[in-house]
């Protein structure tokens, strides 16, 4: 440890903007290496207390007005501003990443190491539901347009640039896989983590289930309104997206579907301590809001894909639903109800995901290279 104190280190990520669960990581690269600078597209995060004193540089998109705060508006741009980056003073660079900020060029001599959350999904996994569901409201015609015949020149330039860092970290089993697919490198799983000592709160459980995150199309909420308007259970939905999918879907939920808009950090909290399960019904790389919930001994019902395979043990800390449907989802939610848990072991699970063992395999990794 000594050692890489002693390197100029600097943290590359593809924005500062919001602050959710890719940005713990970030919060977590900065803590173990207080003394690293910081590059981004755009910054966006002036007060809070995470970056005080940080050397903090940004991209020549912060000066854009609207296209500073649509990284998909700016997608053609974002490329070249990673690559304008000096970066030629650091021994060691660290980018956290699931766009382009691993686009940024080192000399020889540098390490660069990725700690790549997902390949650059609009690009590739998730390429057609992304063209599906644009953001851009009465520009969305001209992306569906403009997008296919743009994606495969940036779907190259992502390739070229999958050779730049000398090591790849995947943030699970599922990442690593995709790494191999579509940027043929081998990549090191380290799990990202959140502070397990922050759910310490004492509370019963009572008669409702819970969704916590971002209501746009893929997240699912439009699954749970559904299954919950057939089962008649009662549900909370926590969001901070004030959207028309927000509105729509809360103009149709029953009565037994009780949304909460701009819940604060404590209010989660106490809404995960006290549901009798947390809903998780979208496909997700890895997704730390079921550990979170576990975190608060509270099981999770989970589509049964990808990230959730491995954060959750069926059976034991959750059980899974097969299809993405009404029928699927209700069902497992009767077997659910119709099981006992060791909440002791949910706890347990969870933390293995704590933030102590992240700082001490990234920093295994980082002196065994």
């Amino acid at each position: 440890m000594q050692n890489i104190n002693q390197k100029k280190i600097a943290i590359v990520c593809d924005w500062i903007k919001d602050w959710w669960w890719a940005e713990l990581v970030l919060e977590q690269l900065l803590e173990i290496f207080p003394n690293a600078d910081i590059f981004t597209s755009v910054f966006f995060q002036e007060n809070n207390p995470v970056f005080n004193w940080r050397k903090i540089t940004t991209s020549f998109i912060q000066k854009i007005p609207v296209l500073n705060k649509s990284h998909k508006l700016a997608l053609t741009l974002r490329p070249l501003a990673f690559e304008s980056f000096d970066l030629s003073d650091y021994d060691l660079v660290i980018s956290s990443t699931s766009a382009e900020s691993k686009w940024v060029i080192t000399k020889p001599e540098t390490i660069q190491i990725c700690y790549c959350h997902t390949p650059t999904r609009y690009f590739w996994s998730h390429y057609h539901e992304y063209l599906n569901m644009m953001e851009f409201w009465a520009l969305n015609f001209l992306w569906k347009w403009l997008m296919p015949k743009i994606v495969h020149n940036l779907r190259k330039w992502d390739y070229v640039a999958s050779v730049r860092p000398d090591y790849f970290i995947a943030n699970s089993i599922n990442s690593k896989n995709r790494i191999n697919k579509y940027y043929k490198r081998e990549a090191s799983v380290i799990y990202p983590c959140i502070d397990t000592t922050k759910f310490v709160l004492n509370e019963q459980k009572q008669d409702y289930y819970l969704y916590v995150w971002r209501c746009i199309p893929y997240k699912k909420f439009d699954l749970i309104v559904d299954a919950f308007n057939n089962n008649w259970k009662k549900v909370i939905l926590a969001t901070n997206t004030d959207n028309k999918l927000y509105r729509n879907l809360k103009s149709k939920s029953n009565p037994n579907i009780e949304w909460k808009l701009n819940a604060s950090n404590a209010e989660i909290i106490e809404l995960y301590w006290k549901a009798k399960a947390f809903l998780f019904p979208p496909e997700e790389d890895f997704w730390l809001v079921p550990i979170e919930a576990m975190s608060t001994w509270t099981p999770v019902i989970a589509y049964g894909k990808w990230g959730a395979l491995e954060t959750v043990i069926a059976w034991k800390t959750g059980v899974f639903f097969e299809k993405q449907t009404i029928e699927s989802l209700n069902k497992a939610i009767d077997e659910f109800e119709n099981m006992t848990f060791d909440y002791n072991l949910i706890r347990e699970h969870a933390q293995k995901f704590d933030k102590k063992n992240f700082r001490e395999e990234l920093l295994w990794f980082i002196e065994k290279i």
